[in-house]
């Protein structure tokens, strides 16, 4: 019986998930990346339970990790199975590059975006947002005018006042999301968020294109729909959340499910 690997998942998600593999899988599942080793074309992880390793057949990375690079460039490089394809994941992960591919692709790209290297000044006289880091957590920025530097590199935008939704495909099933938060920082993790059954058809189409660019399984993206009806990309989640609501959750199961019955043929 061929061994699945499951990585990322939260413990109660990787046991619910494997319980249903395995009937067809021997299931390994690891909330944290594991030290895999790959030779000679196989891939191999460590025995959870006692020394040794096991061989792998096929992976399922659902997570994101501050180092998490090196794994896909691990995965890319052994060549299995994987889902996503670490090669979609290198091209995706790391929210700079992956901005500046999704706003050429985008219907919605403008306004333009600024660049701020670490340590570099910029001096505004109107009200824009600075971003920073690898996290989609709606984490990480802050809306400034005057003088603003940063150590870290900085992608820079107006203040775009309006709605703040997500459009989340997995699949062929695909749901608005309307974000929430206490203040202009929006989140699916506030207990406000409302999943809606039927998107826009604009900014699903423009999900939809967006997801073939990157070559993802799944993806969700958030916009800002201002008042008079413009749209505005804000970024693409390569890694979306997929267990806030219930009917994404079931959704990713689904879609994980009929990859291992395509894959084994």
């Amino acid at each position: 019986m061929e061994r699945i690997l499951l990585v990322g998942l939260e413990p109660h998600e990787g046991e619910e998930l494997g319980a249903v593999l395995a009937e067809s899988f021997r299931v390994s599942a690891w909330t944290s990346l594991p030290p895999i080793t790959v030779d000679d074309g196989q891939l191999f992880v460590p025995r959870q339970n006692g020394p040794g390793q096991l061989r792998v057949d096929r992976v399922v990375f659902h997570g994101v990790f501050a180092d998490d690079m090196d794994f896909f460039a691990g995965l890319a490089l052994w060549g299995g199975p994987c889902l996503p394809d670490p090669h979609a994941l290198l091209a995706s992960r790391l929210k700079l590059p992956c901005l500046a591919k999704a706003l050429a692709v985008s219907r919605f790209g403008a306004p333009k975006r600024g660049y701020l290297a670490p340590g570099a000044t910029l001096w505004s006289d109107s009200e824009r947002v600075a971003k920073w880091g690898n996290w989609h957590c709606g984490e990480n920025k802050t809306r400034f005018t005057g003088r603003f530097e940063h150590d870290e590199a900085c992608v820079i935008e107006p203040f775009l006042p309006g709605r703040s939704v997500r459009v989340a495909v997995l699949g062929e099933k695909a749901w608005q999301i309307e974000l929430a938060g206490e203040d202009w920082k929006k989140s699916i993790h506030d207990s406000r968020a409302a999943l809606e059954s039927i998107a826009d058809p604009e900014l699903l189409a423009d999900t939809r294109a967006l997801q073939e660019a990157f070559g993802l399984p799944w993806i969700a993206c958030d916009y800002i729909v201002a008042a008079e009806g413009q749209k505005f990309l804000l970024e693409v989640n390569a890694m979306p959340n997929v267990s806030r609501f219930p009917e994404l959750w079931e959704a990713f199961q689904e879609q994980v499910r009929a990859w291992c019955a395509r894959e084994r043929g």
